[in-house]
Order: structure tokens, then C-alpha cells, then sequence
């Protein structure tokens, strides 16, 4: 059984381009939301094994959309994927709980890598 994933970025070209990066793997997008807000409403209906998120939308951002689904599911996974990749926001993202951070442009073996990360028990 594929692992859902819920895409959050205000770019369709982004959302089209995770959609056809995972197309014939073992994770399936099931949902695309073009802001945080959206994200917000959506993550209890959808229960997506993992958010990719991106930091800059229009509303609210990444990193406080972030913050609100990790406070709420302490368990859920989010990866970080984005073109802003300074080190105190990668620093932020870590800090809130992402589990991963993937640089725009990406490539299907980077976003890979980064869920099979997200997926990875962490070793006590």
C-alpha cells in the first residue's frame, strides 16, 4: 500500500512535478493545498503519512504552517521543500520538527532520499 502524501506549495508546477516524481513509487499524492491555511483544514481529513511543504506562500508560511500541524500531531512528518535555503531557516525548520529539507530545483533521487529519511525510526 502506497504511503499518502499531501503537497503544500503555491506553485502548480511544483505540485505537478512531486506528483509525476512519485508516480510508479511507493508513495501517492492525495492532495495538493496552494497555502497554509488550506493545509490546516485538510491535514485531519486527509491523515497524509507525510506534508511537503514549502516555506514561502501567500498567507501563512511554511514554517508557522508547519509548526501548527507538528503541535497538534507531534507524530506527522514534514519535509521542508524550498528555494529559501538559509541556514537559520533551515536551523527553524529542524527546530519545529521537520524531518527533512529539500533545495528547489529538486530531482526524484533527492526527494527520495529525504522521505525514505523522514521514514527512518530514529535510533534512541
Amino acid at each position: 500500500m502506497s504511503k499518502k502524501i499531501m503537497v503544500v506549495d503555491d506553485s502548480r508546477i511544483a505540485q505537478l512535478q512531486l506528483q509525476e516524481i512519485l508516480a510508479g513509487t511507493d508513495y501517492e499524492v492525495t492532495a495538493c493545498c496552494q497555502n497554509g491555511e488550506d493545509a490546516l483544514k485538510m491535514y485531519d481529513e486527509i491523515q497524509p503519512d507525510l506534508v511537503t511543504m514549502d516555506i514561502v506562500m501567500p498567507g501563512m508560511d511554511g514554517l508557522d504552517t508547519a509548526r501548527l500541524i507538528l503541535k497538534s500531531h507531534p507524530d506527522a512528518r514534514v519535509v521542508m521543500i524550498s528555494s529559501l535555503a538559509y541556514d537559520d531557516t533551515i536551523k527553524e525548520a529542524n527546530a519545529i520538527g521537520a524531518k527533512g529539507f529539500v533545495y528547489k530545483p529538486f530531482d526524484q533521487e533527492q526527494i527520495l532520499a529525504a522521505f525514505e529519511k523522514a521514514f527512518t525510526p530514529v535510533q534512541a
